[in-house]
């Protein structure tokens, strides 16, 4: 599932950071703190890896 916003990318980043052990999970926040116990450590390598082409900062819901 690629990332819909560059926004939604950076939460997944650092989501995956945390779940692979290289950032604390209380640093975390917002989004990237829901992300890392609700998401796979596959599922967060793929939307942090979305091309950032054409990509809008945030998406409006």
């Amino acid at each position: 599932m690629p990332a819909k916003s560059k926004a939604q990318q950076k939460a997944a980043g650092a989501a995956l950071s945390a779940k692979r052990g290289d950032t604390p999970k209380s640093k975390l926040k917002g989004a990237s703190k829901q992300m890392v116990e609700s998401m796979s450590e596959k599922k967060l390598d793929e939307m942090a890896s979305t091309k950032r082409k054409r990509e809008p900062q945030h998406v409006s819901h």
